[in-house]
């Protein structure tokens, strides 16, 4: 009877942590391709308004 409450105890953990790390990966992506958009604009502004150093 132990063994079976130590098992359920261990998948009671990894789905928490599971679902508490997916969406927070899902945010992370999003910001992450938000950052890489936002890179690219002012590469491309840079790199169209001339060799200008700041």
């Amino acid at each position: 009877m132990n063994i079976l409450v130590a098992i359920i105890a261990i998948a009671a953990v990894v789905l928490l942590i599971t679902g508490g790390v997916v969406p927070t990966l899902n945010f992370l992506l999003w910001v992450g391709l938000a950052l890489l958009v936002i890179a690219v604009i002012v590469f491309l502004v840079r790199y169209i308004g001339g060799k200008r150093t700041v």
